[in-house]
């Protein structure tokens, strides 16, 4: 499958653009002023993402945003603070160095972490790796070790995709693919227990896509970056999530790699299907809205995800949804 997602990009500021309190606020923290700062094109978070280099020779990894550039955007880099703080250190993350917070400013510093984001379209021996270190988060990250929000809460106003597009009358909506208009209220029923069906006391990262990772130039070690979604799931949960994504960037069958994989095997197969029900819906019914400010991409690439994900549905429905 070629990919169809386009770039995961936000709209960067420049670090010696943003607001000289900022600025010095993170530097107060840090204990050292930036000396040297190139900003970083990938992920959707929209202000100012920089690999800076300190006064004294640290280097560290800082973003910032403001309410004015996203609204939604400041409560998430709190969110990222808080399960990055509390993240133990055996777990393949960046640690978390300083934070700047003045109510409409937030401003964070990570470990710089020398490496790469993996490619795209994926390539095979890189997914393998990447599969192997989502398992064994998995694994260490059960019993959650922080006090993350349950995943069921998470998404319960989230994965009512179908079912909102139900009450708008989207059946004559041709923006959707004509499968799912035909199916709409059998959509929206099978994702109605999705919030129930992903409740588990795994920590998921719940964001996990190629602009998420890094592999270490130090041996190719994949650490992953960004953690503000952390919830408390299903050990299933991240794999189910991250793999439209993969689909919609290259990447292989999500149901042959889903069924393949440890935690894939030892799902609940209705449990498994009501979360992708409802992880379709939501990418779905996102990819409809206006853009949101800051983030020009972000709804194509919903959309994209939500062809995949609508894809990988119809596969394990087979003549069940004809």
């Amino acid at each position: 499958m070629n990919p169809t997602a386009p770039p995961a990009t936000g709209v960067r500021t420049p670090w010696w653009q943003l607001p000289p309190h900022v600025r010095d606020g993170l530097a107060d923290a840090l204990g050292a002023p930036v000396a040297e700062a190139v900003t970083q094109r990938g992920g959707f978070s929209p202000g100012a993402a920089a690999r800076v280099r300190l006064d004294d020779g640290r280097r560290a990894f800082v973003k910032a945003v403001s309410s004015e550039a996203n609204p939604g955007s400041p409560a998430l880099h709190r969110a990222e603070a808080r399960h990055s703080a509390a993240l133990p250190e055996s777990v393949p993350a960046p640690r978390l160095l300083a934070t700047y917070d003045d109510g409409t400013w937030v401003a964070l510093a990570f470990e710089d972490v020398d490496g790469r984001q993996p490619h795209v379209p994926w390539r095979a021996e890189e997914f393998e790796r990447v599969l192997d270190a989502v398992d064994a988060l998995s694994r260490d990250l059960t019993p959650s070790p922080v006090a993350a929000p349950s995943a069921g809460e998470a998404v319960a106003g989230m994965f009512r995709g179908w079912e909102r597009l139900v009450e708008q009358g989207a059946e004559s909506d041709d923006r959707l693919d004509p499968w799912a208009r035909r199916h709409l209220s059998g959509l929206a029923e099978l994702a109605a227990p999705s919030a129930a069906s992903v409740v588990g006391d795994t920590l998921a990262h719940a964001d996990l896509r190629a602009d998420n990772m890094l592999f270490t130039s130090d041996g190719g070690r994949v650490v992953f970056v960004d953690w503000p979604h952390a919830v408390r799931a299903a050990p299933w949960f991240d794999l189910l999530v991250m793999l439209p994504c993969v689909r919609a960037q290259g990447g292989p069958d999500p149901e042959e790699v889903f069924t393949a994989q440890r935690v894939g095997r030892g799902a609940d197969p209705k449990a498994v299907t009501a979360a992708l029900a409802g992880l379709a819906g939501f990418f779905v019914q996102h990819s409809l809205l206006p853009d949101p400010p800051g983030l020009p991409t972000l709804r194509a690439f919903q959309a994209a995800q939500g062809a995949a994900a609508l894809d990988w549905l119809r596969t394990r429905l087979g003549p069940a949804l004809p």
